[in-house]
């Protein structure tokens, strides 16, 4: 299961990066102070893939539980939005409200609609083998999926080894039943996000320890790969002033220049993902293993 293994990876792999546990705010993007972050009421077991709709709502799986929830931060509630949610793990929302699931029980790429009913398989094999397990995707401005595909074994798969070797970013353009390989010089790309203008892509290689810039080209091919910084992550985001967040022990950020503006210290050993939510997307949901905590910031998500 993934959540063992980053759990072995935070507690004794610890790379330099994963030292710091002092917050601090050089650039004061946070609103109050490390004293503010919050604890949604509710034992997981391991969380994942934080996103919000248009209203500012989050949706976030619990993957060993199998669970897609939606927490409305506005009223505190918490919903169960799906059950038997494909193992779902990274989330993203087309611009019709559906929830874009990898789902990685059996290695595929959902829509999940708005009530959480019905499920259509956007993608699943790939030149007619499994894809090694889709973990986390953001969507262009033109409906299209990139999604990285590391290999993490499960122990609901039957399978033991993966049927594609390398560890791909992928591209699905909107429509298309088979997807473009963007990206296949990783070691174990993770965390995935894009820039506010459409220009860039940032992948986190966590099997490499490291963070890429790709720009973006008008068919949807990357091109331009550099190394933003030096430090791996699972889950990413972006704010509206263009800095960086990395998840892993605790949460890093990084402004448009590379320099480490602040970090967010997490009581438990491993920070999945993360991502903006609330009406005014100025709260940063951070999902932890069995919890999910949140903080209010002076820069907001887009």
């Amino acid at each position: 299961m993934k959540y063992i293994l980053l759990v072995w990876f935070a507690l004794f792999w610890a790379p330099a990066w994963a030292q710091t546990t002092t917050f601090f705010d050089s650039a004061g993007i946070v609103a109050s102070s490390f004293e503010g972050l919050m604890k949604i009421k509710h034992e997981f077991i391991f969380t994942e893939g934080p996103v919000a709709d248009k209203e500012g709502k989050v949706y976030f799986t619990d993957q060993p539980n199998n669970k897609i929830w939606r927490y409305d931060p506005a009223t505190t509630v918490l919903w169960e939005f799906k059950k038997d949610a494909g193992r779902s793990n990274g989330l993203d929302i087309d611009a019709a409200g559906n929830i874009i699931a990898c789902a990685d029980e059996n290695n595929e790429i959902w829509s999940i609609d708005t009530r959480g009913h019905i499920v259509k398989v956007l993608l699943g094999k790939v030149g007619g083998k499994k894809l090694n397990g889709p973990n986390d995707l953001w969507i262009d401005r033109k409906g299209g999926i990139y999604f990285t595909d590391p290999y993490y074994q499960r122990d609901y798969w039957t399978r033991t080894e993966p049927e594609i070797k390398e560890q791909n970013v992928y591209y699905l353009p909107k429509g298309a039943t088979q997807p473009i390989t963007v990206s296949s010089e990783l070691v174990k790309p993770n965390g995935i996000t894009g820039s506010a203008d459409g220009r860039y892509l940032f992948v986190a290689d966590i099997g490499d320890n490291k963070t890429y810039r790709f720009s973006i080209n008008p068919d949807g091919t990357l091109s331009g790969r550099q190394l933003f910084v030096s430090q791996g992550s699972d889950g990413i985001t972006l704010d509206n002033r263009g800095n960086l967040y990395l998840t892993g022990n605790g949460v890093t950020v990084y402004d448009a220049a590379a320099r480490k503006i602040a970090y967010i210290p997490v009581p438990e050993k491993w920070t999945a993902n993360i991502c903006f939510g609330g009406k005014e997307r100025n709260i940063l949901f951070m999902t932890a293993g069995p919890s999910v905590y949140y903080l209010r910031m002076k820069v907001k998500g887009f």
